[in-house]
């Protein structure tokens, strides 16, 4: 699934992630968990693929909460900033109970993010560990 009313021209914010997830599939869920939600994304991404490459620590996180302001970036950015609508609305499948949208949802999910891991891994050199001689 594809979000073409997305702006492709600046990098999406949590404001905008939340606004076109909930355009897309209107839900009960708080704006507190979707922030969460997004954090929760946002830390792995720090974790798993940003700081594991040369100059990852340029690029800070801290996590987003209720103090957050609402435009602040997201860390995905360019192409691949549809990963964050597919896992809102995956994480809104599973806690919604509905498992077999939550299957299919959550695929979804991670073929952009697998996309996106592959596209940061070819465009940014990984760290390397320490040569040890004995």
């Amino acid at each position: 699934m594809s979000f073409p009313f997305l702006d492709r021209s600046e990098d999406m914010t949590i404001e905008q992630a939340i606004r076109y997830i909930d355009e897309m599939k209107p839900n009960p869920f708080s704006e507190m968990d979707k922030i969460k939600w997004l954090s929760k994304l946002d830390s792995i991404v720090q974790d798993e693929v940003i700081n594991t490459h040369e100059g990852g620590e340029e690029k800070r996180f801290d996590g987003y909460d209720e103090n957050t302001p609402m435009d602040t970036p997201l860390l995905i950015d360019g192409a691949y900033e549809d990963v964050y609508l597919h896992w809102l609305e995956s994480r809104m499948d599973y806690y919604n109970g509905e498992y077999a949208k939550y299957n299919n949802s959550v695929a979804v999910f991670n073929a952009t993010y697998a996309e996106y891991v592959a596209a940061y891994n070819r465009n940014h050199m990984p760290k390397g560990s320490e040569i040890r001689y004995f």
